[in-house]
């Protein structure tokens, strides 16, 4: 008698957000989606949804207002993991990924056997995962990690935003913790705070 073979249950997308900044941690989101659920409604309802950076900012607060609505509906499970500058400094931005990525799909509490991933650029998750493919920009060709790339950029921004708060001269609320000019002018001449990456600034 031929084995049946088993439907993942669950669709995943991950996405990191945050590799590059001077300031600030890096973030991974994933989010997890009943298959039955993403092909009868949210395929639809998510249609148009793209890779963070390249919705505006207005956009992307809508998106993460829909994916909100969806997971208070029980439709979408998500999480977003952050790892410290302390960490990046110490371990490296490759090893502060991954770990961020362990943590958030851990935090779904999808079985490995049950899951399907879909991971943007060069990502991969844990072994045990065996339904899994990492896709070339794929945070804009693949829709499950549009929405991952959503929640990260978002959650990621706001948490700027309290930064900028706590350190009003650097400007954090509009670049975000990247390396604009005016974040390097801002540098110079207040000196580095402790969410500051020290192995990325090089003057």
């Amino acid at each position: 008698m031929r084995k049946s073979i088993k439907k993942p249950k669950y669709i995943i997308g991950i996405d990191e957000v945050g590799r590059g900044p001077l300031a600030g941690p890096v973030a991974v989101g994933a989010v997890a989606i009943n298959s039955d659920v993403y092909n009868s409604r949210l395929k639809k309802e998510f249609k148009g949804i793209r890779d963070s950076k390249k919705l505006s900012e207005k956009k992307r607060g809508e998106w993460f207002k829909k994916i909100k609505l969806a997971q208070m509906r029980g439709d979408i499970k998500f999480s977003v993991s952050f790892t410290a500058p302390t960490i990046i400094d110490k371990k490296g931005i490759v090893f502060s990924i991954q770990s961020a990525l362990d943590k958030s799909l851990s935090n779904l509490k999808v079985k490995p056997e049950y899951a399907q991933i879909f991971l943007d650029g060069g990502l991969k998750a844990p072994k045990e995962y065996k339904n899994q493919k990492t896709i070339i920009h794929g945070d804009d060709l693949v829709q499950i990690i549009s929405i991952a790339s959503v929640v990260a950029k978002v959650t990621r921004d706001r948490l700027m935003v309290r930064f900028a708060k706590k350190f009003p001269q650097y400007g954090f609320e509009r670049h975000k913790g990247y390396g604009t000019k005016a974040h390097y002018l801002a540098i110079k001449k207040y000196g580095i705070t402790k969410i500051h990456r020290r192995s990325f600034l090089r003057f």
